[in-house]
């Protein structure tokens, strides 16, 4: 990539006027962050609809309820850990730092210079850094680059996310914790970075980053709007090849009454939530796959499913066909 992946050519964007949420993710904040931070300063569309995913896991949420919902027992032990992956503003991590009702770990992740930008509005939300709470126990910020094996090893070993790892720095004490979710708003966008973003997925969700616990991996959580299909396509046709889609079904809530009994009223079907959709994947099958050192191979579906055949996936178009189908 020849330019800064945050300031493309001819860059020209405006704040989202839909985002209310505290003044750090306010327009005047967004606009000051675009002249800084490029894109990573805007709130999208698709990190919007994460944080109602993320909300309805209060008892005061809006009147959708989803299927699955954001924080599914999958059998794992002890409380919740999750990376985001491209944090940005920061608005999807302070969201799930509002809605966890009990201990976790929030690790908010960007490009080192978009960092600072997560720290302040962070820091707004959940107090001084050596201290950020706000029902999640711990909040912090580190730099991913996506595709940078290193950047991924030093949060593993800081967070203790394999069990060969011993925690570093200002990181819990616990010795090990299991990485329970990937989750990335928005990350779609420019072709060039389709493969990093897709090694980074792949190596999170492999050892020695994850550690299986009762046979479980970690769940990729994906909010994504189409912007391009014919420049996306191909990540999510290499994508599917590695991960199984779930897609996040919603429905209207049903109605309950002052007395708190639920109305007679028929429940409604779940259909696809809109097109900037949340998708749940996992990828236990392909864990003994050769992952391919050439992006452009990975890309190409080099290494999935066991052979070095050139490959795609369709589930991304069936997705969306779904989508479709309930729009009209």
């Amino acid at each position: 990539m020849s330019h800064h992946p945050n300031f493309p050519p001819s860059l020209s964007i405006s704040p989202n006027t839909t985002a209310d949420d505290g003044d750090e993710f306010g327009i005047l904040a967004q606009r000051d962050a675009i002249e800084k931070f490029g894109i990573a300063g805007r709130v999208w569309e698709a990190a919007l609809a994460m944080c109602s995913y993320v909300e309805s896991m209060s008892v005061d949420a809006h009147d959708l309820e989803f299927d699955p919902p954001f924080l599914e027992g999958r059998g794992w032990d002890g409380q919740p850990t999750l990376i985001e992956l491209g944090s940005g503003t920061g608005i999807v991590a302070a969201q799930i730092a509002r809605m966890f009702m009990g201990d976790g770990i929030v690790i908010a992740t960007d490009l080192a210079d978009v960092c600072p930008l997560l720290e302040r509005n962070l820091h707004a939300h959940t107090g001084p850094s050596d201290s950020w709470k706000l029902g999640c126990h711990n909040v912090f910020v580190r730099p991913l680059a996506w595709g940078n094996m290193k950047h991924a090893a030093l949060i593993g070993q800081e967070f203790g996310l394999s069990k060969d790892a011993s925690s570093t720095g200002d990181a819990p004490s616990r010795s090990f914790n299991t990485l329970t979710h990937v989750i990335c708003s928005d990350l779609v966008y420019f072709p060039e970075l389709f493969a990093p973003l897709l090694r980074t997925l792949i190596h999170l969700t492999s050892f020695p980053c994850t550690t299986a616990v009762n046979g479980i991996y970690p769940k990729v959580v994906i909010s994504y709007k189409t912007r391009s299909l014919q420049k996306e396509a191909p990540f999510w046709a290499a994508f599917g090849l590695w991960f199984t889609f779930h897609p996040v079904l919603c429905r209207h809530r049903l109605v309950v009454d002052d007395h708190g009994l639920k109305e007679d009223v028929q429940a409604e079907s779940w259909i696809p939530f809109g097109d900037t959709d949340p998708d749940t994947p996992d990828r236990t099958f392909s864990l003994s796959w050769e992952i391919p050192q050439s992006d452009q191979d990975l890309i190409d579906g080099v290494g999935a499913r066991g052979t070095s055949f050139r490959k795609a996936d369709d589930t991304f178009e069936t997705l969306l066909l779904m989508v479709m189908e309930h729009i009209e």
